[in-house]
């Protein structure tokens, strides 16, 4: 079974996540590295267990990424593995390590996301 993402079928059935993803903003990059890749991508949805990046040449599914996040709260050191790859638009990674402080601020951007989301559905 694979994650439903950009481009995917409905029929398909979506995976259960441990945490839930968030629309990332506009402005969410991430500069990532494999061992043969270097890149600065798009952040599309990102949750506290991994994150969808926009890239038209991702490295194959279950390869190791280091990666720098940029957000308001800091930069975020993490590594990841790439988990599902649609070709030349993107890959979902799943973290695998990083450090507490930086699972501190993750956890409370993406509080921001969510709160800043809920009062845009109020105001609508």
């Amino acid at each position: 079974m694979r994650a439903l993402g950009p481009g995917s079928s409905m029929t398909e059935k979506p995976i259960t996540r441990r945490y839930p993803r968030m629309k990332a903003p506009k402005s969410a990059v991430v500069a990532w590295k494999t061992s043969d890749l270097r890149e600065v991508s798009r952040v599309e949805t990102i949750a506290l267990g991994g994150l969808f990046i926009r890239t038209k040449n991702p490295p194959k599914a279950g390869s190791t990424v280091q990666m720098l996040i940029v957000t308001p709260k800091g930069y975020l050191r993490l590594r990841a593995n790439v988990r599902n790859v649609i070709a030349g638009e993107g890959m979902g990674v799943a973290i695998v390590s990083m450090e507490p402080e930086d699972r501190g601020k993750l956890d409370r951007w993406l509080r921001q996301l969510a709160t800043q989301e809920e009062n845009a559905k109020t105001r609508a």
